[in-house]
């Protein structure tokens, strides 16, 4: 099963938890077990698993890039939005997660995110679950 998620962004750098969308999916897909591959198709956004809880944990995440890759720097790529582009190649632009019992199989404190590094914008996460 593929399926795409529509997702906003509404500032420049954001973490946006779609755990909930993806449960969504693998519960729709009907597959009890498999694997759930997270996909975002854009050179500067990126998915990432990390601690759901805490939403100082994204904060922390998005500091510590901000500061190892700043928007201002001796950058050649025209548009403008090399950062955003490092940024994507750190994160990756992919995950995947065992889906067992219709579920996936992630830690107590673990999230989906997508991460935007070009925002605001409109993007697409694909989904296949098999």
């Amino acid at each position: 099963m593929h399926r795409t998620l529509n997702v906003k962004s509404r500032s420049k750098t954001e973490f946006i938890d779609i755990t909930e969308e993806v449960r969504e999916l693998i519960k729709e897909s009907g597959i009890e077990s498999g694997i759930c591959y997270i996909y975002a198709p854009h050179t500067t956004a990126g998915i990432t698993i990390n601690e759901g809880a805490d939403p100082s944990v994204k904060r922390d995440i998005i500091a510590a890039l901000n500061k190892l890759v700043p928007f201002e720097g001796d950058y050649q790529h025209m548009e403008g939005n090399s950062a955003a582009h490092i940024k994507s190649t750190l994160v990756g632009a992919s995950q995947s997660v065992m889906v067992e019992d219709g579920k996936p199989l992630l830690g107590t404190w673990q999230s989906i995110y997508f991460c935007e590094f070009d925002g605001p914008r409109h993007r697409r996460v694909l989904v296949r679950i098999i």
